[in-house]
């Protein structure tokens, strides 16, 4: 089977590892190189306009880091994180990155990084065509969770939220947050959006768990949800949360 055409940006300060990269990636002819930056001000500008498929990502850059570049975009692409330093795996993987890749990069590496891709583009095209057949799963439907040796069969609509974990997502229902092996991108796919809003990035909330909604910084909204937990609407989905809500 063929692979889909993968758009890509590089934003990496150093010429040379931009190079590097992209003498890489010829080996990959369904990747399409669609823009490069050196610095995180002049990749928010080409981002929007461009909209690739995957960001290959450096971490250290003069001025602003590339988590401050993912803290700045509204929506992200899937993130390969490419970097001298190991020490910011784990942060990485809070934002739901596709990949770490350490410098120098070894090309079995960045093969299985395009392959997670090529998995996220087609779970994005499946959730997309499930999305427009409406076929979800009823919030009266019993959903078996295991973790570890411990086991619940819940009723879709008691679970509250749901949050990235790495490749994880943890369940919120009653007093209880297992993890499961499932992304949050997977998980969305069968949820019904009638009833599951994406708040942002990292977190799935139950919209008929809400006990308050209140104003946030720079547009945003800060829900609280049944049994307390906190979490941000950013801004972007704020406005699809109060065209969703609204009368």
């Amino acid at each position: 089977m063929s692979k889909a055409a993968i758009t890509a940006m590089i934003v990496e300060d150093s010429r040379l590892a931009r190079l590097e990269l992209k003498n890489m990636l010829e080996a990959h002819p369904e990747v399409e190189i669609v823009g490069e930056a050196d610095n995180v001000d002049d990749a928010l500008k080409s981002l929007a306009e461009l909209d690739p498929d995957v960001l290959f990502l450096d971490i250290h850059m003069p001025g602003k880091t590339g988590f401050d570049l993912l803290e700045e975009l509204e929506t992200v692409p899937h993130v390969v994180f490419t970097t001298a330093y190991d020490e910011y795996a784990i942060k990485a993987f809070e934002y739901n990155t596709l990949d770490y890749l350490l410098k120098p990069l070894k090309p079995e590496r960045l093969a299985a990084a395009l392959d997670k891709v090529q998995q996220g583009i087609e779970e994005e095209r499946s959730q997309e065509e499930q999305h427009a057949e409406g076929d979800f799963l009823s919030i009266d439907k019993r959903v078996f969770v295991k973790d570890g040796d411990k086991c619940w069969l819940v009723r879709l609509g008691d679970i509250r939220m749901f949050e990235v974990y790495g490749n994880y997502s943890r369940v919120f229902f009653e007093g209880n947050k297992p993890l499961i092996l499932r992304s949050l991108n997977q998980l969305e796919e069968r949820l019904d959006p009638a009833v599951y809003f994406r708040a942002n990035r990292q977190q799935v909330i139950n919209l008929e768990k809400i006990d308050k909604v209140d104003t946030w910084f720079n547009g945003r909204l800060k829900v609280t949800m049944e049994g307390g937990a906190e979490v941000e609407i950013s801004r972007r989905q704020a406005v699809k949360f109060k065209e969703k809500l609204s009368l």
